[in-house]
């Protein structure tokens, strides 16, 4: 007995031994046979590896290096950066994987006073400075074949969403041997802010965050608002809420367009960016308020009224009021915050698009017997209404719009891709302007010449048109904050993600278009929206219902107090007088409970919510542990009175 109580203690021993083993074995393969293995539950496949990166991968051609600087050591006692330097590599090696032995990745630790930190800081990396003095490396730099060179300065959380796009953007800028060239025509202060000029002499522009975007994608080149032809070299022209063009101009975008050009043209009927007050408190010199492109529209295919404002009750963005000292907050119906729900998602251009923020915008409609396909693209919902333009700019109260709101129950265009074959919208080049009268300048205009006259496209178009401006405004879209001596962008919205996928795609490079807006910042709880909505429009109506008697009481109880105070009241106006002050106690008491209430429906959501969140779970784990508890108890007491 004594020999067999040994055996049994030995072999567990040797079998905790063996365990222990065969897990620290299989720890060690999987680490590294398994070391970029992982199964992404996520919704929207946040951690896996997306067909355009493997495409843009699979298409270098030149060996590419890419050295990732990371001070491990160092960050030991942070785990953010531990945890998100882990999911960059990953992401790094897996990219490494993809590109067939055309990518050399090179992982460095830039320990302090070290050669490697005088190369990371020679490279233009920044350190992230601790408590202790020491600074924290954490960026990438590429550099190719033909001494070319990109770097991401410090990979910064408010970035992690767009990491897979920045690391596929920084290799297929690598891979080429030059950047495709975007023309622009535009009245924005795009490369200024809304400083404008001025404030750019001064050293104190802030381009537009689009813009910034633009430039490390792009090859720019601003083309002046009066030309004969658009350059040759011009990959994509984009127009974006330009001055009133003249025909030579208009004629030149035409045959752009005849000749296979791809055009991204932003108009609108009432520009708030460009209302945007500057340092000296007014707008920037020669803005406009209102955009078109004259006849050119009309032969792609599209309808566009500048004189109408799509407003829609269902989309409107909240703005600060402070009208009302129990309300700070109100629906802005010209203000829209189109969902994905009103965005084509089978469209390569919007398929990443969860949300874009534009303010004032104006609509399309198919132009009737169009050569072209009309496919919207963004789209109001059908609780729309069309305002005058010149009733928007006297500034209408958020308030009163909900309340005078009529739906017209019809959705809106305010995006659309136009394509197919296209007539020009003239019969020839226009006549040479005649000369200025008076001494006037003459325009001044690019010297290339427009070439022969094109009729028919020569191939199909692809234009993509939007009725709005305003979503190129840092406001609308995206917060900055400063990060060592750097602006950071904190998207709130995708207005950055249309334009450049827009672009990508006319392009004709579809690769990038899968990577942007991975994690999306924003993500509405529409049930709590639409109570909250629904409760502040009848809050609204019945705040007016009683204000309106309130005021009525109050007038007639002065009344009859001052008749009662010059002449002497009666019996019968005494209970009258106090009538009235029982329905004015009364009015404003039911004033006070419709205030109350305007939350009740989104509280008790929120109740439910908690109690799902925090009680219900524990419940249900407690009853699943009841029952089995039972079951194994009946179990065990059915084997006693069995064995007996």
């Amino acid at each position: 007995m004594f020999n067999g109580q040994i055996s049994r203690s030995a072999y567990r021993i040797i079998m905790l031994v063996l365990l222990a083993v065969l897990f620290l074995s299989v720890n060690m393969f999987s680490n590294v046979v398994f070391r970029s293995a992982r199964i992404d539950l996520t919704e929207s496949s946040l951690y896996t590896l997306s067909d355009g990166t493997r495409e843009v991968a699979a298409a270098i051609e030149e060996p590419i290096t890419l050295r990732f600087f990371y001070s491990e050591k160092l960050a030991t006692d942070y785990g953010r950066i531990r945890t998100y330097a882990g999911h960059v590599r990953d992401l790094l090696e897996e990219i490494r994987t993809a590109a067939g032995g055309n990518i050399r990745l090179e992982v460095i630790e830039p320990e302090p006073f070290s050669e490697e930190e005088d190369l990371a800081m020679s490279l233009g990396l920044k350190g992230a400075p601790t408590q202790t003095g020491d600074v924290i490396y954490f960026g990438l730099v590429g550099t190719n074949s033909v001494d070319g060179l990109e770097a991401i300065p410090f990979f910064t959380d408010e970035r992690e969403q767009y990491l897979e796009y920045d690391l596929a953007r920084m290799i297929q800028n690598l891979s080429r041997p030059a950047r495709p060239v975007l023309g622009i025509v535009t009245n924005l202060p795009l490369d200024t802010g809304t400083g404008g000029l001025m404030s750019a002499m001064r050293g104190e522009s802030l381009p537009f965050m689009i813009y910034e975007e633009l430039r490390n994608r792009f090859e720019i080149e601003f083309l002046e608002q009066q030309f004969q032809k658009v350059p040759s070299r011009v990959d994509v022209l984009m127009v974006a809420h330009p001055v009133p063009l003249d025909t030579p101009t208009l004629y030149a975008i035409d045959q752009f367009v005849m000749r296979g050009g791809h055009v991204l043209a932003f108009v609108d009927p009432h520009s708030e960016v460009s209302l945007t007050a500057g340092p000296n408190g007014e707008p920037v010199r020669g803005y406009t308020e209102q955009s078109d492109l004259g006849p050119l529209l009309e032969s792609w295919g599209a309808h566009y009224d500048p004189s109408k404002v799509a407003g829609d009750r269902k989309l409107a963005q909240r703005v600060q009021t402070g009208l009302d000292a129990r309300r700070q907050e109100s629906d802005y119906v010209l203000w829209l915050a189109v969902p994905r729900e009103n965005v084509d998602t089978d469209d390569l251009v919007t398929a990443d698009v969860s949300r874009l923020n534009l303010g004032t915008a104006g609509y399309f409609t198919p132009v009737e017997n169009a050569t072209t396909v009309f496919s919207p693209l963004v789209t109001t919902s059908e609780e729309s209404q069309l305002y005058d333009v010149e009733d928007v700019k006297k500034g209408p109260r958020p308030d009163d719009l909900i309340r005078n709101f009529v739906p017209s129950e019809e959705r809106y265009v305010i995006a659309a891709r136009l394509s197919g074959p296209v007539t020009s919208a003239f019969d020839g080049p226009p006549e040479e302007e005649p000369a200025a009268r008076d001494g006037a300048a003459a325009p001044r205009r690019s010297q290339e010449k427009a070439g022969p006259h094109i009729a028919q496209s020569q191939e199909d178009a692809n234009i993509i048109v939007f009725a709005d401006s305003d979503i190129f405004d840092d406001r609308f879209w995206v917060r900055t904050e400063s990060y060592l001596g750097e602006r950071v962008a904190q998207p709130i919205a995708d207005n950055a993600v249309f334009v450049l996928s827009a672009i990508d795609n006319l392009m004709g490079s579809n690769e990038l278009i899968s990577l942007r807006a991975r994690a999306k910042s924003d993500r509405p709880f529409t049930v709590v929206e639409a109570l909250r909505r629904s409760a502040e429009r009848r809050f609204l109506a019945e705040q007016e219902t009683l204000e309106k008697k309130i005021e009525t009481a109050e007038r007639n109880l002065t009344a009859l107090q001052t008749d009662g105070a010059s002449g002497g009241a009666d019996g019968e106006e005494e209970a009258t007088i106090k009538q009235f002050r029982r329905e004015l106690l009364e009015s404003r008491k039911a004033l006070r409970d419709v205030q109350g209430d305007l939350r009740r429906d989104v509280e008790r959501l929120g109740a439910q919510l908690r109690f799902f969140n925090i009680a219900l779970v524990p419940l249900l784990l407690s009853v699943v542990a009841i029952v089995a508890a039972i079951l194994r108890y009946r179990r065990r007491k059915a084997r006693v009175e069995k064995g007996a």
